[in-house]
């Protein structure tokens, strides 16, 4: 049985991959900071092992890896999923507490969470894993005032691209799955911004959330000797293509 902690797994997309993962015989490390959708999980399945932490913390998401290991064996796949979407602005606008918001759970959550995974699979018998980061839409091409948002998930282009690289060595693959517009409650929350400035607008175009977790589950299935580098899912019809 493989085995795969996903963060963010308390809602949105990090919680739909988590389901369709245990639906599909795994077993599932979900890591958020809130005790009790990890519970609920944990209640249905009995495959899936809650994990509580906080991304940004060192010492708790050591913790949480050396947990999962310790009870499941080894680490096949980690989603690297968890992340936020700060009150929107021009830079001028942005408050610096929300920047560093960002910087510290889109990104060095990210860094934090991959390198305990990188680690497992360095020296796990036998070597090698797959690590799958969530980008976004907007590590190509940003939404009007999302700076804090925008930057950080173009940072995780160039994680994945080093990881990537840095794996080859261990057998430790990475690719980034680019998600837009899945129905979760952070575009949910973009869109009621969207109509309270402008009433008259039009909501943005969504897909379902279990069309996402597909997709990661489609570039987990592949044998360590290939690879998804990059993927894209989206809404169909959102602004993407000639957006920016």
């Amino acid at each position: 049985m493989k085995s795969v902690l996903i963060t963010g797994a308390s809602s949105g997309i990090g919680r739909a991959t988590a389901e369709l993962f245990l639906d599909r015989g795994w077993r599932v490390g979900a890591l958020a900071r809130s005790a009790a959708p990890l519970q609920k999980l944990a209640d249905r399945f009995p495959e899936a092992i809650p994990l509580v932490a906080d991304v940004t913390d060192p010492d708790a998401v050591a913790a949480a890896f050396d947990s999962f290991v310790d009870r499941v064996g080894r680490l096949d796949l980690l989603f690297n999923n968890a992340g936020i979407f700060t009150p929107s602005g021009t830079i001028d606008e942005i408050d610096i507490a929300d920047w560093y918001a960002a910087v510290n759970v889109n990104l060095n959550g990210m860094f934090l969470c991959a390198r305990a995974a990188f680690a497992v699979m360095r020296t796990q018998t036998p070597q090698g894993g797959r690590i799958i980061n969530n980008g976004s839409i907007a590590a190509h091409v940003p939404r009007p005032g999302s700076i804090p948002y925008s930057a950080t998930k173009h940072a995780i282009t160039g994680l994945t691209r080093s990881l990537s690289l840095d794996g080859r060595p261990f057998d430790i693959a990475c690719g980034q799955i680019d998600i837009g517009n899945a129905e979760t409650p952070m575009v949910e929350a973009l869109n009621a911004r969207k109509l309270k400035a402008d009433p008259q607008a039009e909501p943005d175009p969504t897909m379902s959330v279990r069309d996402a977790a597909e997709s990661v589950l489609h570039m987990a299935s592949l044998p360590l000797n290939a690879n998804v580098q990059f993927m894209t899912v989206m809404a169909t019809k959102m602004a993407y293509i000639g957006r920016g």
